[in-house]
């Protein structure tokens, strides 16, 4: 009898073994193989739709935005350089818009009410000539915008053409920013610390701008992970 329960006692430990070895690899399986972390992709213009993007620029693996100079609804002249190690959402409106743009500026004030220190929101206007500085400053006086927090721009249409279709991608890649040229975008793009785009959201969709938002997010923790 003795040996009968050392026998039994041997088998319910050799199951409770082959059960522990059993839940260790269906672990590490799912851990290995199921398993990834929240990640926010780069963009590259290959990885975009092609009606987005200059040809010349298709196969260009390290992309950045570029350098730009723009005057902003407080009348300060504006570049790369004063927004350097900041996250930025960056749009495209004009101020006489009455279809996109009032949705638009409205879920971007949402989003600027909760925005942390270090990120700050670019919006260009298409028709600078019109929209002049202190027309921006009374459009941003409408929406509340801490400038701190909220940029309106106007400059060289030319120049801000070339930012919409050569730096951010967010229209079409048609036309020369000339006279008869005009953009009429819902995109928004979320660039990171490096110059690197790393979302594109519809502008108009509350649900996406809320999915800008936890992006917004998951860059913060990147970027403190690094520092």
């Amino acid at each position: 009898m003795q040996a009968q329960s050392y026998t039994q006692m041997g088998k319910i430990k050799g199951l409770i073994a082959f059960a522990l070895i059993a839940t260790s690899a269906i672990a590490y399986t799912y851990i290995t193989y199921f398993h990834q972390e929240d990640t926010l992709p780069i963009y590259q213009p290959y990885d975009i739709n092609p009606a987005l993007v200059d040809t010349t620029l298709m196969h260009v693996d390290d992309h950045q935005i570029l350098d730009f100079t723009l005057v902003n609804h407080l009348g300060d002249t504006v570049s790369l350089a004063d927004v350097k190690g900041q996250i930025l959402v960056v749009d495209f409106f004009f101020t006489r818009c009455t279809t996109i743009c009032p949705v638009m500026s409205s879920n971007l004030k949402l989003l600027h009410d909760v925005l942390p220190e270090g990120v700050r929101i670019l919006s260009h206007s298409v028709t600078p000539i019109a929209d002049s500085v202190s027309v921006l400053k009374s459009y941003a006086e409408k929406y509340s915008a801490d400038a701190s927090k909220w940029w309106f721009m106007t400059g060289d249409k030319t120049e801000v053409y070339n930012l919409a279709r050569k730096s951010y991608f967010s229209c079409l890649d048609k036309g020369d920013g000339g006279y008869q040229d005009f953009i009429h975008t819902e995109n928004v793009v979320l660039v990171d610390t490096q110059g690197r785009l790393r979302g594109f959201y519809d502008g108009t969709l509350s649900n996406e701008i809320s999915q800008l938002h936890r992006d917004i997010q998951f860059l913060l923790q990147e970027k403190n992970k690094k520092n």
